[in-house]
């Protein structure tokens, strides 16, 4: 069965993504983390780790924060499937998986999509992954189209992450407890 698969998509680069799963993974144990990179040329999953724990890269802080086993997934749009399959399998002893990356969750349908909107201004095509958020994090103001039913989540002034993180723990056990009764 695959693992349970958490998305973080947002509205821009540098808008807070990284620190998103950063957060949830630090509460997380047995937790894995793919990050998505959009080339033009060639596809990759790296698991290097003299590579992936490089200062200043996303998957170290994935590795800092306390990630079990972390995967940098590099490809064109068109190959994305395959490739972020192969990492989701390669993934799959873990309890779940955080994949961030845009173009990724649209592909893979995570289990559950959380959008991180900065400040309001979205780049072309991050507005379909805020249709498909079930939260979405925003600073002061919250998006427009936000979905009826996605929790909406706001990060204070002082960049104190424990409200936030809270409420997508909770956004997190609700999806996972339906997930398993969908099974029984």
């Amino acid at each position: 069965m695959r693992p349970f698969i958490i998305g973080i998509g947002g509205a821009h680069s540098k808008v807070g993504k990284t620190t998103i799963v950063c957060q949830i993974l630090k509460r997380l144990s047995g937790w894995g983390a793919i990050k998505y990179t959009k080339t033009s040329f060639y596809s990759a999953i790296i698991d290097s780790p003299e590579v992936l724990r490089q200062p200043n890269k996303d998957t170290k802080r994935f590795i800092d924060a306390g990630a079990i086993d972390v995967l940098w997934v590099q490809s064109p749009p068109k190959g994305l499937i395959e490739v972020v399959e192969i990492a989701i399998d390669k993934l799959s002893h873990l309890k779940g998986i955080i994949l961030e990356g845009n173009s990724a969750i649209e592909t893979l349908r995570p289990d559950i999509v959380m959008f991180v909107s900065g400040d309001g201004v979205l780049k072309k095509g991050s507005e379909r992954i805020l249709k498909m958020a079930d939260a979405v994090i925003f600073e002061r103001v919250p998006p427009k189209e936000i979905p009826k039913a996605a929790r909406r989540l706001c990060i204070d002034n002082e960049r104190n992450y424990t409200n936030l993180i809270n409420g997508l723990m909770n956004v997190i056990k609700k999806k996972k407890d339906s997930r398993a009764k969908s099974f029984d």
